[in-house]
């Protein structure tokens, strides 16, 4: 089904889940909330179980059952201390798990990304996989597995590279360190 939704919408996927069965992917760029129906649509076609995280606010009432059935996880952001131990620790225990989170945290325009999921691939010493939304060329792809190598700074920036702003929905709402660079 959701290979058809891609289709009729005139996306087309490109990649594959990788040979594991646990790691973390990284969604971006994360700029609008179609991104969210895009990538729910590529789970499906997938056919891979995700988990996620979002603002606990979206958890109310009828939408907060879908969010649950499709693999959302709650989380406050005015308190989210032990969510990084929480979530390795669900890990290590599953024999499958995927986590899927968007670094930039929010749709807003923001100039560094955040880190919980390279400290959760890390303590659960699980890949990281760069899956991209390019909204100019409707293509959803998945990209090589990343392994933490313990410099979070040098790994980051290299996960940053994969992205730019003229993938997002709203390319003025993704900021890029390079395109900052040369500009």
């Amino acid at each position: 089904m959701g290979a058809l939704v891609l289709r009729v919408l005139g996306w087309r996927l490109r990649g594959e889940l990788p040979p594991v069965p646990k790691f973390v992917a990284i969604v971006a760029p994360h700029t609008s909330n179609l991104d969210f129906f895009v990538g729910v649509a590529v789970m499906f076609a997938l056919d891979a179980d995700v988990h996620f995280f979002a603002k606990d606010t979206l958890f109310l009432g009828p939408f907060g059952a879908a969010l649950r059935a499709l693999g959302g996880r709650p989380v406050r952001r005015q308190a989210p201390e032990g969510v990084v131990a929480e979530v390795a620790a669900a890990v290590r225990e599953s024999p499958q798990f995927i986590l899927a989170l968007a670094p930039e945290g929010t749709r807003s325009r923001v100039a560094d990304w955040r880190t919980g999921f390279y400290r959760i691939a890390e303590a659960a010493e699980i890949p990281i996989l760069p899956v991209w939304l390019d909204w100019g060329r409707r293509e959803a792809g998945l990209g090589a597995l990343v392994h933490p190598t313990g410099d979070l700074a040098g790994d980051v920036a290299r996960l940053r590279a994969l992205y730019r702003p003229e993938m997002a929905r709203h390319p003025n709402g993704f900021h890029s360190p390079d395109a900052v660079a040369s500009a």
